[in-house]
């Protein structure tokens, strides 16, 4: 199988979003935000993962489509996490632009799978 960037990216980052949801609940005793965090988190790169065995060109597109709805989730519950002090600036920056370059790619692969389909 070939080498796919953004499923790599992706488990990486869940990677770090299980690590941080064990650090959230051992250390700060946060169970709540976490858990929503490490659901969103390690969704992204499932999806992205069923994406590569889609059916068709837009079963493909909506499964990158919710990868892309769950990595604007995941971004909401670190600023959340951040703001409420669970994060300190320098861990909630790491994670984010972990997260932005996902971002990145997603939008980049599903436009450029979107021209696909409009080209005749």
């Amino acid at each position: 199988m070939k080498y796919n960037i953004v499923k790599e990216k992706s488990l990486l980052f869940a990677i770090r979003c299980v690590n941080l949801y064990r650090f959230l609940c051992d250390d700060k005793q946060e169970f709540v935000l976490s858990k929503q965090m490490l659901r969103s988190g390690t969704s992204i790169g499932a999806n992205i993962s069923e994406a590569i065995c889609a059916e068709s060109n837009k079963d493909f597109i909506h499964k990158m489509h919710i990868s892309l709805k769950e990595a604007n989730e995941t971004q909401y519950w670190f600023e959340l996490l951040q703001k409420t002090n669970y994060l300190n600036n320098k861990e909630y920056q790491s994670l984010n632009n972990d997260l932005t370059e996902i971002i990145a790619i997603l939008i980049a692969i599903i436009k450029t799978n979107k021209q696909k389909n409009q080209t005749p």
